[in-house]
């Protein structure tokens, strides 16, 4: 069964017939799905491959930068450059548009981050991402130095113009993939290991409050909360146990996506926003579904 419906609403985002089809295959971790709008292109990572990948369609796939510091989530800014969770190489950065990189964080108050895993970009340009340590301990970090430095796993926002960089919460065990409400008022950030997703209030200045529960994704399935994502209703996407799990605006489980492999994080893409692209560890694949994504990049 490709997918499980728990409520009759879950319908209304992905039919009955929905499928997958391979988009490409051969890699080795994938991760970082994010698809430019605007210029109508996928970008993902190989992780453990330490290279960033493009498919266009009806081109194919190419290189767009190796090595890439195993590189892990990814976004684009409104300038249509990749901004980039650079996990292994421990920094936040970003690929200007003559290819070559421009580190934007590195240090929270003199100190070296963890590894910067996922990443969003709000409508005024500021930068939201999840600094946990996972990076120092899996397999695939390379350098010599893989001391943990600071004592919390943070989210953090920073000015990608003055580099301010905002520590926003520093309480989860793993903060691992977030994203926007559609209307920029909520911030969802999930936790890996203890399997749930929590919501914050997205205060004026930019910052974070009123921390709660937003929905666990239980189950002995193999997956876990990583990547996640909104459609333009605030239906809200994370992977779980056995694929991509849809719930509504108020937490309720809608249904499941069962992915052919693990899924570690997806998009929402496509011309009309309609198709979702998983990266499912060694095959990037793709369904068309009824819900619309929001769009990034433009």
């Amino acid at each position: 069964m490709v997918t499980e419906a728990f409520t009759a609403d879950f319908r209304r985002i992905v039919p009955a017939d929905a499928a997958f089809s391979k988009v490409a295959s051969g890699l080795t971790f994938t991760e970082g799905p994010v698809w430019n709008y605007r210029a109508g292109y996928l970008a993902w990572v190989d992780i453990i491959g330490d290279t960033i990948w493009k498919w266009v369609p009806g081109a194919g796939k190419s290189i767009v930068m190796r090595p890439s510091a195993h590189a892990n989530g990814m976004t684009f800014d409104a300038a249509g450059r990749l901004v980039i969770a650079g996990w292994s190489g421990r920094t936040v950065w970003r690929i200007e548009g003559d290819g070559t990189a421009t580190t934007l964080a590195s240090h929270y108050n003199g100190v070296k981050l963890n590894t910067p895993n996922d990443i969003v970009i709000k409508s005024d340009g500021n930068i939201y991402f999840t600094d946990p340590s996972n990076g120092v301990h899996l397999v695939g970090h390379q350098g010599a130095d893989l001391q943990k430095y600071l004592d919390y796993e943070g989210v953090y926002r920073l000015n990608p113009d003055t580099r301010e960089l905002t520590l926003l919460n520093d309480d989860m065990v793993f903060p691992n993939g977030l994203c926007f409400s559609p209307d920029e008022s909520l911030l969802y950030v999930n936790d890996t290991t203890q399997h749930y997703i929590r919501v914050f209030d997205v205060l004026p200045d930019g910052t974070i409050g009123n921390p709660r529960p937003f929905a666990d994704l239980p189950g002995h399935d193999v997956g876990h909360p990583d990547g996640i994502k909104v459609d333009v209703d605030g239906n809200v996407y994370c992977t779980g146990p056995g694929g991509v799990w849809i719930m509504n605006p108020a937490g309720q489980h809608l249904g499941l996506i069962r992915t052919p492999e693990p899924c570690h994080n997806f998009t929402i893409g496509g011309p009309a926003l309609q198709t979702m692209f998983f990266a499912c560890r060694t095959t990037i694949y793709r369904m068309e579904i009824n819900g619309v994504g929001v769009a990034v990049g433009g």
